[in-house]
């Protein structure tokens, strides 16, 4: 069984990895896929915004299919269509071969965001201890691998497509071999042990909570809105950091492409780090430390005066954001044991909410107000976070106005169930 479970975190380790990497090769490459299919600047919204809304469809659908299918045969197949569909941006030359190349990329990386951390999910619940950060870390390195293969690209003035074609064809045969040892939870065995509480937990009655559809919006909602907070400060970094340090903090263009890369490499350690800090002190203390961390990088970034002072803020930017994500899908999984797939297909629509609303909600502030006041606001989303810290308790029994929670096996059974 410690080979099947081994196996099973190192492919689904390197399913994160090819994931991050493919994902900063898209997003880091926008301005020559823009040059390339000649996409207005009018125009280029509608698309990057159409790849969050279907890829939440995707999200959605993954739900209904879990229902039928296991989450492994699903990120074994949408993984290989999102390398295809970044292959296929580069391969075209006409907007609607761009399109229908972004409308699958999105669809497939909605089922492949849920269905990887749905067995990151399970996997944790059956080795006894927190390992979801670890999966996020690989993440973190993929993206950082990716945005320096572009960057490469870019240098060299190679073609989206000489760019992307080495890259798909190393990833795409080792994920599908890899996704040979994927471990659906229960796969390993019939009784699956609870990451933070060391408690038993029964598969097969999971199984009936499951397939009853005890999930409670009540329940979920607080995670759920961490996720968009959390999402609303991640894209903050990745769409304004270099024009905030150029335009605001007056450094050279080069170094304002500095930051980015400072955020993902701090948020590769953080997440390296944080298993450990959860299983010392638990997952609230880390969820807590963490909103702190990044809310005071905001803050720094706000009143910066010069370049070298906003490196720091988004340093700490990347330490404080890193845990919160990985915790919210790990404390979904405690919270609906047996519909811990369902809870956590939902949760990961609010992923690409928080995209959607942070990029456009820091523009339109700094356009009426200023860039440095438009920083405080996802430093107050981040702040609330605290307020919510609760749910990320191994056994939540109580809300924060001392309401008693309705044990998971109840849920469901009034009203309130979805």
């Amino acid at each position: 069984m410690t080979d099947v479970l081994r196996r099973g975190r190192a492919s689904l380790a390197f399913s994160f990895f090819a994931q991050g990497a493919t994902f900063a090769l898209l997003v880091t490459r926008i301005p020559a896929i823009q040059d390339r299919y000649g996409v207005s600047d009018a125009l280029l919204p509608a698309f990057l915004a159409a790849v969050p809304i279907l890829a939440g469809v995707g999200s959605v659908t993954t739900e209904q299919l879990v229902k039928r299918i296991r989450p492994s045969r699903l990120l074994r197949w949408s993984q290989p269509v999102v390398l295809l569909a970044l292959l296929g941006v580069g391969a075209g030359d006409r907007l609607v071969e761009l399109a229908v190349a972004l409308g699958a990329f999105g669809l497939a990386v909605g089922a492949l965001d849920a269905s990887m951390n749905m067995l990151g999910v399970s996997l944790q619940r059956t080795y006894g201890r927190s390992i979801m950060l670890g999966f996020h870390a690989t993440y973190s390195l993929g993206g950082i691998v990716g945005a320096s293969l572009a960057w490469v690209g870019a240098h060299w003035h190679l073609s989206l497509f000489v760019s992307y074609l080495p890259v798909v064809l190393v990833l795409l045969p080792a994920a599908f071999v890899g996704s040979r040892w994927y471990v659906d939870g229960g796969a390993a065995s019939g009784l699956e042990v609870d990451a933070d509480t060391g408690g038993n937990v029964d598969a097969e009655a999971g199984k009936g909570q499951g397939e009853s559809g005890a999930l409670v919006f009540r329940l979920l909602l607080p995670l759920c809105l961490v996720m968009t907070f959390a999402y609303i400060g991640d894209s903050t970094v990745s769409n304004w950091s270099a024009k905030y340090l150029q335009d605001v903090l007056g450094s050279s263009e080069q170094l304002a492409t500095v930051p980015y890369n400072v955020y993902m490499v701090m948020t590769l350690v953080g997440r390296a780090v944080g298993d450990f800090g959860v299983r010392r002190f638990g997952a609230v203390a880390v969820v807590r430390l963490g909103a702190v961390v990044a809310a005071l990088g905001f803050g720094v970034v706000a009143v910066a005066p010069g370049a070298w002072v906003g490196m720091l803020g988004f340093t700490l930017l990347g330490l404080g954001l890193c845990v919160l994500v990985p915790q919210t899908f790990a404390a979904a999984g405690r919270l609906f044991p047996g519909a811990s797939d369902a809870a956590i297909a939902r949760l990961n629509i609010f992923n690409y909410v928080g995209f959607l609303i942070g990029s456009p909600l820091v523009g339109a502030l700094g356009d009426a107000w200023n860039y440095r006041g438009a920083m405080l606001v996802p430093m107050v989303l981040v702040l609330a976070t605290l307020g919510y810290a609760r749910s990320f308790a191994p056994e939540p029994d109580r809300y924060g106005d001392g309401h008693e929670r309705p044990r998971t096996a109840d849920v469901g059974r009034g009203s309130n169930g979805l």
